[in-house]
């Protein structure tokens, strides 16, 4: 693996050995692991009340005040129902799904118009990469970037995946294939939503029987919640080989996510680490 990938992750030296990661990642997370936050309405502090006119410190009162935390509480239009919860669609439409080839199942995502996503999207994102993959990554859903260039992680959060992958021998494109679980981009980025899921549940479907991969890397808390089925934080479900039906799955966080969050990368890097440990151990499998 390159120093030059390593330095992208924000991972320091090469030459630290992976026991003393779990000591960097302890040290520099928060005593409290957290997942991606789902978007809310952050509610400020409360201004402290003003001083008694007669003495020079602050209140008690003021002081309870000032050290008061921040509130965060989800916003009712972008509030999720649990992943656990999702019925993906059985129906006639999802049977005529299952049973289309690459170029017609390209087609029907690109024409789809099962959910109002449809009606502000620039182009839909089915994926992007070798249809006969030994790596399928799934992410959540397209961005901005993505809905103009049609193609799965773009931009930052992209170079990021890119150097993610290098730094375990991997590359986009060779061996590797890159879907998302919604394949049009939600207005403003917000989260998705159980009726898209349902609607697009199909289309992964196909592509996960198409491409047949020995290892699914989900990233993202809505990717591994829709492909594992369960409620359970990221940070609960970390450092595990999970399965969907019978294909190994390994866990991370979004690297939009890392982004904003650079003490969790080094997190990220154990995840590879074990991504990295699967695919040698299904590659000599073989």
């Amino acid at each position: 693996m390159s120093r030059r990938a390593l330095d992208e992750l924000g991972l320091g030296p090469i030459w630290i050995r992976r026991d003393q990661l779990a000591a960097l990642a302890r040290d520099a997370a928060p005593e409290e692991a957290q997942d991606e936050p789902a978007p809310g309405v952050v509610i400020p502090r409360p201004a402290a009340p003003a001083a008694a006119a007669t003495a020079g410190t602050p209140s008690p009162a003021a002081t309870k005040a000032s050290r008061a935390p921040v509130v965060v509480i989800p916003d009712a239009r972008t509030r999720a129902a649990p992943q656990a919860d999702i019925k993906p669609a059985e129906n006639e439409r999802s049977r005529d799904i299952a049973a289309m080839d690459w170029e017609t199942l390209e087609a029907s995502i690109r024409a789809c118009t099962a959910c109002a996503l449809c009606e502000g999207r620039t182009q839909a994102v089915p994926g992007v990469g070798d249809r006969s993959a030994r790596l399928l990554i799934v992410g959540e859903a397209p961005g901005a970037e993505e809905d103009k260039r049609g193609e799965p992680f773009v931009g930052a959060a992209g170079k990021l995946l890119d150097n993610m992958l290098a730094a375990i021998g991997e590359k986009r494109g060779d061996g590797v294939y890159i879907a998302n679980v919604l394949k049009c981009r939600p207005p403003g980025n917000r989260n998705p939503q159980p009726p898209e899921v349902a609607e697009c549940a199909p289309y992964l479907a196909r592509q996960i029987a198409l491409i047949r991969p020995t290892v699914i890397f989900a990233i993202g808390r809505f990717a591994i919640q829709t492909l594992l089925k369960t409620d359970a934080p990221i940070s609960a479900l970390r450092g595990k080989v999970h399965r969907h039906d019978e294909t190994p799955v390994v866990i991370s966080y979004h690297p939009a996510y890392l982004l904003r969050n650079l003490p969790d990368k080094a997190k990220a890097w154990q995840d590879l680490l074990l991504l990295g440990e699967q695919l040698a151990a299904t590659k000599s499998g073989d």
